[in-house]
């Protein structure tokens, strides 16, 4: 979902260099250090935004500035990339590379701990058993007397995995939104693997219960926040928070059970 006007303001003179830039009549590289400078002041709310919006979902050990920096470097990317005979707005494109620059940087950052990583694990593999042994979601209360951790470290572990898991399909919506062009022309074996992945993703996606379905879709495909998915489905917050989490555990669970082996 592109965020139109990222700078909040009205722009109304069809000689402002970024309707230049999008128009596709004067090309990055051709503005004058004054222009290109204008042009980055425009776009660059768009980051704080993003990286708000990413921020929520993540650690308080990750830093908001560590996610802007990132973006910065992802716009100053878009700009000198885009291409308008895409027929894609400067504002969709530049968004797709602000997310996937921060979505990097979070790769590169490993901010698991190893300890908060094996937590983690442990949490997936009891989840697991008790799934199917029992053939229903697993409870905190059942972790904990299954893993022997305390309350506050399911706690903990819970929250870590969902992180990461709401990373790994923000990471699956940005690409999906910039799709083949996001590739490059010149990848046709990424482009088929993302393909590939699309397909098996979208696949499992079908297999969640209709109130998990809209959770998702609501969630990233239209990137309402919690409350506003409440509101929408008329249910408490609360409830969005677990089928939110038990949507994406399914999709892990399923993913790596049907597919890692192949």
């Amino acid at each position: 979902m592109a965020i139109l006007n990222s700078s909040g303001k009205s722009s109304s003179s069809k000689s402002d260099p970024w309707h230049d830039l999008e128009s596709g009549r004067v090309a990055w590289a051709d503005f004058s250090p004054k222009q290109q400078e204008a042009i980055v002041r425009h776009f660059a709310p768009k980051i704080r935004i993003l990286a708000l919006r990413l921020k929520a979902k993540l650690p308080q050990s990750v830093e908001l500035s560590e996610l802007m920096s990132a973006g910065s470097l992802g716009l100053l990317d878009a700009l000198k990339k885009f291409d308008p005979t895409l027929g894609i707005k400067f504002d969709t494109y530049s968004e797709n590379r602000i997310k996937g620059a921060m979505l990097d940087e979070l790769r590169r950052m490993d901010w698991f701990s190893r300890g908060l990583r094996h937590k983690v694990k442990t949490i997936e593999e009891a989840s697991r058993q008790i799934e199917h042994k029992t053939g229903r979601q697993a409870t905190a209360r059942q972790i904990e007397k299954h893993t022997g951790m305390s309350a506050k470290e399911v706690q903990q572990g819970m929250e870590a995995l969902q992180n990461q898991l709401c990373i790994s399909l923000d990471n699956f919506q940005e690409n999906l939104v910039g799709g083949k062009n996001a590739l490059g022309e010149n990848e046709p074996y990424q482009s088929a693997a993302f393909q590939e992945m699309v397909d098996k993703v979208a696949l499992l996606i079908e297999e969640l219960t209709p109130r998990e379905k809209l959770v998702i879709s609501l969630y990233y495909g239209e990137e309402l926040n919690m409350k506003e998915t409440a509101e929408v489905m008329d249910i408490t917050e609360g409830r969005v928070s677990q089928l939110h989490s038990q949507a994406l555990l399914k999709l892990r669970a399923k993913y790596r059970d049907r597919f890692d082996a192949e």
